[in-house]
């Protein structure tokens, strides 16, 4: 039986904050992703792909913004549900011609995926992700007076915040364990999914919030019951003293030394911190988990690279 793998790209591994986000910029990233991607294919392993959406929501809502005196402008949740078929449209394509290129027969698929979060998780009570834009005090103010909450960023203007809930369930996970059943290369929770709350009565519905990708990632790995979880950065391995003389790169370490080296405050909040802890979730669970750049992909399960945690 093949080993699952979910690998989890980053929304920068797709469109880099240094690049406008053309179309052919974006393809040009995505083919590198899914030339690595597929040398897993080649290696006999089912895949199952994650990715963030973090640039690619944020232009969303950046022409949103701009032409809201023409049209109305899209929640948050609606803008993640367009970056999914925008970014699944990219990878399914990309990895389609590189597994043609490479004779192997295998469909890709893009599953719309929505991930439930508790409409009584504390972060509602204190939104603290900035999304869009950055606007005026009075425009701000506009915002506050219609129930949104507002941040003063830094002297650069007014970013909106929105609350990043934790996820407790994946909507369409039969839907993505028989695409996977039926050997196909599945590509789901985009942007860490399309956050929705669920009523006493099972309806769901669409909330302004935005979820952690890797956080998604782990939870559906768990949920497939993966052998792997792979989340690739942009680099190589996890670092201790990162940036530092005695920088050292880590190449694997026990549940009890991350743990350890996330409250020493090794890792970066806003950075590698989330990666580790998404890992160590997924670890604790029975898997094993791995961070590293997307060139090391293939070699950090069959061979040496990559920083691993293991149990």
């Amino acid at each position: 039986m093949s080993k699952k793998v979910v690998v989890a790209l980053g929304g920068n591994a797709i469109l880099s904050p240094k690049q406008a986000g053309t179309i052919e910029e974006q393809m040009e990233n995505v083919l590198n992703a899914s030339e690595n991607i597929v040398k897993l294919v080649n290696e006999g392993y089912e895949v199952v792909i994650a990715h963030g959406n973090g640039p690619q929501v944020g232009n969303i809502l950046l022409q949103n913004a701009a032409a809201r005196d023409q049209v109305p402008a899209m929640p948050l949740y609606v803008c993640g549900a367009e970056s999914q078929g925008l970014i699944g449209y990219m990878i399914q394509q990309n990895i389609g011609n590189e597994l043609k290129k490479q004779g192997i027969d295998k469909k890709v698929v893009t599953l719309l995926t929505q991930v439930v979060v508790d409409k009584n998780d504390k972060a509602f009570e204190h939104p603290t992700k900035p999304v869009g834009a950055f606007y005026t005090e009075d425009e701000a103010k506009a915002g506050i007076a219609k129930g949104e909450n507002w941040v003063e960023d830094s002297g650069r203007g007014w970013r909106k915040v929105v609350a990043s809930p934790r996820p407790i369930d994946v909507v369409e996970l039969d839907e993505v364990k028989d695409l996977i059943e039926a050997g196909c290369i599945v590509v789901t929770v985009g942007g860490g999914g399309i956050p929705v709350v669920k009523a006493d009565d099972g309806q769901l519905s669409g909330v302004e919030a935005v979820i952690d990708k890797d956080l998604a990632s782990s939870l559906l790995a768990k949920e497939l019951e993966a052998d792997y979880l792979v989340i690739a950065t942009d680099v190589p391995n996890v670092a201790i003293n990162f940036g530092q003389p005695n920088q050292e790169n880590l190449s694997k370490i026990d549940l009890a030394t991350a743990k350890k080296y996330l409250d020493e405050g090794q890792f970066g909040k806003g950075s590698m911190g989330p990666k580790v802890e998404a890992i160590m979730e997924f670890v604790e669970a029975g898997g094993q988990g791995i961070i590293t750049s997307l060139d090391s992909l293939r070699d950090s399960i069959v061979a040496e690279a990559g920083t691993k945690i293991v149990k």
